[in-house]
Parts: structure tokens; sequence; C-alpha cells
């Protein structure tokens, strides 16, 4: 699962993770939640990747209401190909989700502890995405999803699930509109343990 995440990487963090990019301003942020604008990058229709904003929670296409994205901020590697909310998103509309860090809490003693995840190197990373549009309302909505998998060592005591993170060399086929998406499912593997790092926190900004 991913309930929360952090993305507070400067410019010059996320133009070495993304170098062939142009990189809009983004403002720290170390809380971001289910509905709330989340920052992307997608492939546009002359196959360029490009950065853009979409609303975390997927509103698929058909939905006749938008708060079913609610209930959709992330979709299972086992059944995100099949699933009718994400299966067309998953063949033709893949994003890379950008964050620097995920939260999972433990409780201890009647209270929940916060922990923060994510790679040891400290770089931002990329959450394996898939957005869509709602056109049904006032004004069109582009939304997204997180896909999960089984979670790795680091964070099976806290919960059974962990959003897929891809590795920076997997972007590109990840974006790839022509890329068979049933040989993309090997990507959605969990990212292993040795390159992560979690950490006790405090109190989550704003919770």
């Amino acid at each position: 699962m991913c309930g929360r995440f952090t993305m507070k990487a400067s410019p010059a963090a996320l133009q070495e993770v993304f170098p062939l990019l142009e990189i809009p301003e983004f403002p720290p942020r170390g809380n971001i939640c289910p509905t709330q604008t989340v920052a992307a990058v997608r492939n546009e229709s002359q196959g360029e990747a490009h950065f853009v904003n979409l609303r975390w929670g997927l509103v698929p296409f058909w939905a006749d209401d938008i708060k079913i994205g609610a209930r959709l901020i992330n979709a299972r590697r086992e059944t995100v190909a099949d699933k009718p909310a994400f299966r067309t998103a998953f063949r033709k509309r893949r994003c890379l989700i950008v964050a620097d860090g995920f939260y999972e809490w433990q409780t201890i003693n009647r209270k929940k502890q916060p922990y923060h995840f994510g790679r040891r190197d400290s770089k931002p990373f990329a959450f394996a995405g898939l957005w869509d549009r709602w056109d049904k309302g006032e004004t069109p909505i582009e939304s997204c999803t997180i896909i999960t998998t089984e979670a790795n060592e680091l964070v099976r005591p806290l919960h059974e699930r962990m959003p897929v993170i891809l590795h920076f060399q997997d972007f590109d086929r990840w974006l790839d509109t022509n890329e068979d998406p049933k040989m993309l499912q090997a990507l959605l593997q969990p990212l292993p343990a040795e390159l992560m790092v979690s950490q006790v926190v405090e109190k989550v900004e704003g919770a």
C-alpha cells in the first residue's frame, strides 16, 4: 500500500534523475495525500516525456463520479492488467509518479509510529503509475494511481505491500506506449531492501 508520500527533492537532484527533462519548480512537500495534485512524468502524443500535474486517485474515463478516485489511489500488480478500473490505462497510459519517500505506520503501545522509507542514496525516484482523463464534468480531470507489489524485507515488518519503485534504467520502457504491457510485468517488483533505508519520524507534517 502507499497512502502518503513525500517529494522534497531539489531541482538539481531531480535533474540528475531526469537529465533530459525540463524541471518545473516544485515546492517541498512532506505529506502528500490522496486527491491532492502530484508531480508525474508521461509521454505526450509526440512521444516526448514531460512533467505534468495529476490528481492522486485514478478516475477512470468511464466513471460517473469522481468520488471513485478516492478508492483507487493504488493498483495491485497482480490484477492491474485485468481490473476494469486499470486495464486500459495499463496498456496505454503509464506514468512515473515522482517522490523521494513514502510512509508506513507501526502501532506501538496503542500509538501509531510513522516510518519514512526512501532510497539509501537519498536520490528522488519514481513510482510506477497509471493515469487517465475524465471528461464528464465541467472541467476535465487527469488523475493517477500508484502500483503496489509485495513488500521487501525492509518494509514487510510494517506492511505486506509497498509501492513499486522503478529502477532508473527502466523509466523509458515504462513510459513507452509501444512496449508490450505483458513484458512490463517483470518491472513491477519490490525494490531490493539493500537499496532502501527507513527512518523513524516523530511527526508527519500535517498529521
